[in-house]
């Protein structure tokens, strides 16, 4: 009897010795998947720093078909497809994701948009690239700072003065040493812009970095260094500023012009009176644009006379600088430039009626007319005048500008819509 007892518990320890290795079993193929998930994700996390993104959809691609699939591989996939290019995928990708996990991802999709974005820096159009770095403008956070940077080594001038005047407008910006280095760069326009950056920091340590710039061997950098200075409490260089506005040379006299109105300092309204008369119509746009930007009413008048100039460059400045004054001091002429022959004129009128809170029912005819219009342009300026609006039903009208057949028109009224909130 013993021994049988012994015998089934022999027999009872047997099942439990390979019930226990089945368990260990299937426990370690659970842990030997998870280390091959981790390492997976690894090898991809890894590749993508490298920007070898096509390897990161070959490595974790397969994870995805795992019935729960590790959201950091997912994350990878889909930033690794908006790398690529392949931005339609990435977001069929996501919405994928959302449709599971029933909540959207913010952060991930402005990682989507990022990773979009970047490869264009490099595309070999210029207009691409400048469309790159101004898509990089919308994104507040500092991280941006150092994608926009690497326009400062573009190979056109105009690339990088774009970026320049990007990253002056950014705190982050304005302390970035690739920044400063830009004081030395080839092209003046760009050495001008970095000085205007500098001086719209507000911090006069700068002082020392933007002197040595007030004897470029060119006068438009040198302006930009006055002004600069003179907003960094070095008010003597205003003299410099009236000289430029004098000067025979158009570039110079142009940046000066400008200058008085960005500084905002009263003595500049005669001095701008006196230029509308110019002979050159972009010294006439400048002269008048400052004028709007002083608000100054004594200028009113000018401004005003200038809605009838031959130009329509110059009568498209003067209805957008009118914007910048009161409602029932500028609703009658801009009213008016509504019906100018020029389609530009047409929508700086909105655009400043818009601005002055003038209501939609005073706009909405013309707003549909350039619409409307077959020049992609022509809609484009619209869609940039609805921006200086809101209410529903610029809303609406943005909303129907996303439907556009091309897409110049629909970006510009996402971004209008994203700025509304």
């Amino acid at each position: 009897m013993m021994w049988l007892r012994n015998k089934d518990k022999q027999k009872r320890m047997k099942r439990s010795g390979v019930f226990a290795l089945g368990v260990l079993w299937f426990l370690s193929g659970s842990a030997w998947a998870g280390d091959a998930h981790d390492l997976a994700v690894a090898q991809g996390q890894q590749a993508y720093e490298q920007g070898q993104y096509q390897q990161v959809v070959e490595l974790v691609k397969p994870l995805l078909k795992e019935s729960s699939p590790p959201s950091q591989a997912s994350r990878l996939y889909i930033l690794a497809l908006a790398s690529l290019g392949k931005t339609n995928e990435a977001v069929e990708t996501y919405e994928k994701e959302v449709a599971v996990t029933k909540r959207e991802d913010d952060p991930l999709l402005r990682q989507i948009a990022i990773a979009s974005i970047l490869p264009l820096r490099s595309d070999m159009r210029e207009q691409m690239r400048g469309a790159a770095y101004t898509a990089l403008k919308e994104i507040e956070s500092d991280h941006a700072v150092e994608y926009l940077e690497k326009g400062l080594s573009d190979e056109t001038g105009m690339v990088r003065a774009l970026v320049a005047e990007i990253l002056g407008q950014r705190e982050a910006g304005q302390r970035s040493k690739r920044f400063h280095e830009a004081l030395k760069d080839e092209a003046g326009l760009v050495r001008a812009t970095v000085l205007i950056g500098l001086g719209q920091s507000g911090d006069g340590k700068f002082v020392p970095m933007i002197e040595p710039s007030l004897n470029d061997e060119q006068h438009l950098v040198q302006i930009a260094a006055a002004r600069a200075l003179y907003e960094l409490g070095r008010k003597q260089y205003w003299a410099r500023l009236e000289q430029g506005a004098k000067s025979e040379e158009g570039y110079e006299r142009g940046a000066a012009i400008r200058a008085l109105g960005e500084l905002g300092d009263r003595r500049a309204i005669p001095i701008l009176e006196k230029t509308i008369s110019d002979a050159q119509p972009s010294i006439r746009a400048a002269a008048i644009a400052s004028l709007g930007k002083l608000k100054a009413s004594e200028s009113l008048p000018t401004l005003k006379a200038v809605l009838f100039d031959r130009n329509p460059a110059v009568r498209s400045v003067a209805a957008f600088s009118l914007g910048y004054f009161e409602q029932h001091q500028v609703l009658t002429p801009l009213t008016r430039a509504l019906a100018d022959s020029n389609p530009g004129v047409q929508a700086a009128a909105v655009a400043s009626l818009l601005r002055s809170g003038a209501p939609y029912s005073v706009v909405k005819e013309t707003v549909q007319q350039l619409l409307n219009d077959q020049n992609p342009a022509i809609r484009s300026g619209a869609v940039k005048a609805l921006g200086n609006g809101k209410g529903q039903e610029v809303i609406s009208a943005l909303v129907r500008a996303l439907n556009d057949p091309l897409p110049r028109p629909r970006i510009g009224a996402a971004r209008a819509l994203g700025r509304m909130g």
